[in-house]
């Protein structure tokens, strides 16, 4: 957000602030994160990236009702010379489409530098402004912005979605905002805001209206969320049952409905509905099904369902419309831990497993292996485009990561 935007705010939230000590906080981390992709296309070379992640957190709170908080993340790579050209698949520092303005990046190289096989990245991904009364508490800048309960794939989460195959996703990516909360009742809350798109574009900006609340031991939220010109209306339960909890999220997108001659063809449906339990504190075990409205059922068209608004501003990335996806983490020791998730598209079909394994090295140090396997037919005659199964056309990820926390 701009400056002078900013400065205004703490101008405005003074008559608000109470007594209290300051305070001061420096934090963040340092990761690494070496990956080797394996293409399913039978010509194609081995590529390997080597991503090193330094990001540093700042907060300040001069009073109990006012605080600001800024992150920068700095990011040099070694990578194969096509990952300049190509989408860059599961790691490296995530941009929005939500954001005023923004940093350039890369760093290096530049449009008119040679393409090596070293890049440098960054990324200014908090710069806020809290503040509470007695009636609401706001936010001013860019800050983190995400819904839904599902543990997979969310279908009311597309202002900055993660994918399946996505490794670092501690930090949801910042989106410039403003947003304002009001407590409704003891569990309740009504919840608004404005996401501001590139130099403040309506058109690709968006706004909600998210409201929750508790009733029969059971948590509901509705969400009802413009963003680039489409409507998305959002709902979102969740509650124990025995000892198991269990959500279902939905969402129903009306693309473009404010067009003179929306096309509703366009229109779609998401939902993830699913149970997760904990077996004796060493063992939990979750199971979720979603489907997509927005995608195909046959593979052959899957590309050509790629130019539909799901996919070119909605966060959908999944090509097919059915999916079940179970998982599992096992505390081998009280320093290892192994896990297993899977994503089955239910029509091809194929299959996307992700194992991995976790030592907590210290009390800050933690180290992982693991990778992303795809099963499934190939691409038809060696093209990427010529899908016969949607995992099957993925590369085979393997990975390790290495973080120190401070």
């Amino acid at each position: 957000m701009r400056i002078i935007l900013a400065l205004a705010i703490c101008l405005m939230t003074m008559p608000f602030v109470g007594t209290a000590n300051a305070e001061f906080r420096v934090g963040g981390y340092y990761k690494n994160f070496s990956t080797v992709f394996n293409s399913p296309l039978p010509d194609a070379p081995i590529a390997g990236v080597v991503v090193n992640r330094l990001r540093l957190n700042l907060s300040y709170a001069p009073a109990d009702s006012l605080s600001f908080a800024f992150a920068y993340d700095f990011a040099p790579r070694i990578q194969d010379p096509l990952f300049f050209s190509q989408p860059l698949i599961a790691v490296g520092t995530a941009s929005s489409r939500y954001r005023v303005t923004d940093l350039d990046s890369p760093i290096y190289p530049s449009e008119d530098d040679p393409v090596g096989s070293v890049g440098v990245y960054h990324n200014f991904d908090r710069a806020s402004v809290q503040f509470s009364t007695d009636f609401a508490d706001f936010s001013v800048g860019r800050d983190a912005i995400a819904w839904g309960s599902a543990r997979i794939i969310n279908p009311t989460d597309v202002i900055a979605p993660y994918t399946y195959d996505q490794l670092d996703t501690e930090d949801r990516v910042g989106v410039d905002a403003i947003r304002v909360r009001i407590p409704v009742g003891v569990l309740g809350e009504l919840d608004t805001g404005y996401i501001f798109g590139n130099d403040f574009n309506f058109g690709k900006s968006a706004v909600f209206l998210r409201s929750q609340l508790n009733a029969a031991e059971t948590d509901f939220s509705v969400l009802l969320l413009e963003f680039q010109k489409n409507l998305l209306v959002g709902l979102d339960i969740t509650r124990g049952i025995g000892g198991a909890g269990s959500w279902l999220e939905m969402a129903y997108v009306f693309a473009k409905p404010f067009d003179n001659q929306p096309n509703a063809s366009d229109n779609y449906l998401r939902a993830s509905v699913g149970l997760d339990y904990s077996f004796g504190g060493e063992t939990y075990a979750f199971i979720e099904y979603h489907f997509s409205g927005a995608g195909a059922t046959e593979p052959e068209n899957f590309f050509t369902n790629l130019d539909q608004p799901a996919y070119t501003n909605g966060g959908v990335y999944l090509l097919g419309v059915h999916y079940l996806a179970p998982g599992f983490t096992h505390q081998l020791t009280p320093l290892i831990s192994f896990s297993e998730q899977m994503l089955f598209n239910l029509s091809d079909p194929s299959t996307f497993i992700a194992p991995q394994i976790a030592y907590n090295v210290a009390e800050d140090i933690h180290l992982s292996v693991g990778g992303f396997i795809s099963i499934g037919k190939r691409p038809k005659n060696g093209e990427a485009s010529e899908f016969r199964s949607e995992f099957g056309s993925y590369p085979n990820l393997f990975f390790s990561s290495f973080r120190v926390y401070f």
